[in-house]
């Protein structure tokens, strides 16, 4: 019973990790692609501070994934 509760705490951690960069990442994008259509202008700075938002992003999919990983161990 233990083993299988660490497996979908594993699944979970992962999976809501995932789904909450790709929600957050949409919105960044969606906010960048109004920005560059209302002044073409500042593109290459609104790209570059849309990537480094983005990255940061990554890094909760990262610890999400050490941590599926760690409960993973735990088995």
């Amino acid at each position: 019973m233990g083993s299988g509760l660490i497996a979908i705490g594993a699944g979970l951690a992962m999976g809501l990790a995932a789904m909450g960069v790709g929600i957050g990442q949409g919105i960044v994008s969606n906010g960048a692609m109004h920005g560059i259509s209302r002044q073409p202008e500042m593109s290459n700075k609104m790209i570059g501070y849309m990537i480094v938002a983005m990255a940061i992003m990554e890094t909760s999919l990262v610890l999400g994934f050490v941590v599926s990983l760690i409960l993973l161990g735990r088995m």
